[in-house]
């Protein structure tokens, strides 16, 4: 039948007709291809494809990068194999994998051995700890001599901010380099080369402290605008994690969110490209750093934290049971586009500085039991405000279920006062 003898409104059977195809069938692959197939496919799943794309660009220099890795550890595959999708194409085809394997192993060893390490948010280690750079200074491999320099220092405190805080204290004393604008060599300067002059720019004061914080297991990273609203200039400077980000000048600073840039950095303009501020971000973003001594450059990610500065308003979470209002022991984690702004354990009310007039997704998780929950919030320009997230926690069994249930398991019944969660 022709289809144009097909009448309008009337029922005809259809048969199709296929051949099985085999889907599986590909070009033969070359053994360069299997080995790298191979050695990609040992990394997480989420890695493949970018690592793939990587070792294509990586040209004369791919060997080294599967030698690496081929030779790194189990437990630090996840590491590697982020560098390696994240790290620009200059990297891949220079960096040795000895080079890569060393950094890896140094900034696991530093995770385990200060006090804080445990509490650190895996993506912040990936991201503001285990990077080997920060925008586009020559690679030097920083780790150890920082890590053998300064870590005796970490161990005597007990939270990252405090560490950071000595660092920046006695770091650039120790090491003899301090801020000139003319007789630095140049602006990116990396550890090594402000060492042996004795001299840095704001930026590279603010690459040696990001670096020996790294070296130690705090997560730090590098922040700064390319021209202050007024015109007066570019600035770069230091923001580090301690449950939440806190900026600091380098070879500044004695507290944290207090220099001389903080009225200028109020008057950041986020609708102006080159009055925003600025972090650096090892992880590809879609926003460049910009460079302001080689605008050429746009291989340096970041994220916009201008509205950070310029609308800062602390905040304050408490988390409460729906049912009668009373305080919920619980981790609280902030994002802000997918991405930790803030985040606290201890199960107290958390304190922190934040954008005020930006939305936010907030996950609970209560700590005696009960099922965790996520929340977006839409924060007010109030200053020193408290919000109640309400929880629903896990029920509180009365005292005759509590003797019973201790009866039972041959427990002796908790004392007058205590309370248990009944999961």
């Amino acid at each position: 039948m022709n289809p144009g003898e097909l009448g309008k409104g009337k029922t005809y059977e259809v048969v199709f007709q296929a051949k099985e195809a085999d889907f599986c069938a590909t070009a033969p692959r070359s053994a360069e291809e299997e080995d790298i197939s191979k050695v990609v496919g040992a990394m997480p799943v989420e890695y493949w494809q970018r690592l793939v794309e990587q070792l294509a660009m990586a040209g004369d220099n791919r060997d080294e990068l599967l030698a690496a890795l081929r030779a790194v550890k189990l437990e630090h595959r996840e590491a590697l194999a982020f560098l390696i999708a994240n790290m620009p194409t200059r990297d891949l085809r220079s960096l040795k994998g000895s080079f890569l394997l060393e950094n890896v192993e140094l900034a696991y060893k530093a995770r385990d051995e200060v006090p804080w390490g445990a509490s650190i948010p895996h993506e912040l280690f990936l991201n503001d700890v285990l990077p080997y750079a920060n925008v586009s200074e020559r690679r030097d491999q920083w780790r150890k001599d920082f890590f053998d320099r300064f870590m005796g220092i970490a161990k005597q405190c007990r939270t990252p901010g405090e560490a950071a805080l000595r660092l920046n204290h006695d770091v650039f004393s120790q090491l003899k380099i301090s801020y000139h604008a003319t007789k630095r060599h140049k602006p990116d300067q990396s550890p090594a080369e402000s060492m042996r002059i004795g001299y840095a720019s704001c930026t590279g004061l603010s690459i040696l402290l990001v670096d020996a914080c790294r070296a130690v297991g705090i997560p730090a990273r590098l922040v700064g605008t390319p021209l202050w609203s007024n015109r007066r200039g570019n600035h770069s400077w230091v923001e580090v994690w301690d449950r939440q980000w806190r900026f600091l000048g380098a070879a500044e600073s004695d507290k944290f969110d207090h220099a001389w840039f903080v009225e200028a950095a109020s008057q950041a303009d986020p609708d102006r490209l080159e009055h925003r501020i600025y972090a650096t971000s090892f992880r590809r973003t879609k926003t460049p750093f910009p460079l302001v001594w080689d605008l050429s450059i746009e291989y340096v990610s970041a994220d916009d934290v201008t509205r950070f500065y310029t609308n800062r308003r602390t905040k304050t979470f408490r988390v409460v049971d729906r049912r009668d209002g009373k305080p919920v022991e619980a981790k609280l984690t902030i994002r802000k586009n997918g991405k930790i702004v803030a985040a606290d354990a201890t199960g107290m009310p958390f304190t922190v500085r934040l954008a005020g007039g930006q939305t936010y997704d907030v996950r609970v998780e209560p700590l005696r039991g009960g099922d965790a929950v996520d929340r977006r919030i839409t924060l007010s320009d109030e200053n020193d405000q408290t919000i109640d997230v309400p929880l629903q926690a896990a029920a509180r069994g009365d005292e005759r279920e509590t003797k019973q249930m201790a009866q039972k398991l041959l427990l002796k019944p908790a004392a007058a006062g205590d309370r248990l969660t009944k999961e």
